[in-house]
This record gives C-alpha cells, sequence and structure tokens, in this order.
C-alpha cells in the first residue's frame, strides 16, 4: 500500500472527501517527523513507536574506488512494532 492507498483507504472508512483524508494522512506523517526531529518520541498504542536513535560513526569503503572514508555518526529513525501489531500479522 503506497500513500495515495492509504488516502483513499482513510476516505473509505471514514466517509470524508479525499482531500480531506489527504490533508489528514500529511497532517499526521509531518506530526511524527517534527516529532522526530526534536529528538520525541511517538507512541501509537496497538501500532508501535516512532522514534529517533543515534547511529555510531564508522569507517566504510567506496565500492567504486575502495578507499576508506569515515562515515559521521548521525540520528536515524527507527521504529518498533506494537505487540498487538506483531500479534495481527502472525
Amino acid at each position: 500500500m503506497n500513500k495515495s492507498e492509504l488516502i483513499d483507504a482513510l476516505r473509505d472508512a471514514t466517509g470524508v472527501t479525499r482531500a480531506d483524508a489527504e490533508r489528514s494522512v500529511e497532517a499526521l506523517i509531518n506530526t511524527i517527523t517534527n516529532t522526530l526531529k526534536k529528538g520525541d518520541q511517538v507512541s501509537i498504542a496497538g501500532l508501535g513507536i516512532f522514534e529517533a536513535k543515534m547511529r555510531a560513526g564508522r569507517t566504510g569503503r567506496n565500492p567504486r574506488t575502495g578507499e576508506s572514508i569515515e562515515i559521521p555518526a548521525m540520528r536515524v529513525p527507527k521504529f518498533r512494532a506494537a505487540k498487538a501489531l506483531k500479534d495481527a500479522v502472525k
């Protein structure tokens, strides 16, 4: 399912217009993104937890030249699925 299909599913489930469903999906994505940018986590019961974690810096290799390069430490988004979601997918 992609973003457009998610918007259509939301529209069908709630009976709102496609424009309203699209604004709702965009608002949810923006809220999660902005919360992670601040360093906080988003916990949605039954779905899981979105959080930003630090990934340590490391030495990598340029595949084209074989040259060693330093990859800096950075924050990356992580998702941990809730038990209810894991059980539903089994």
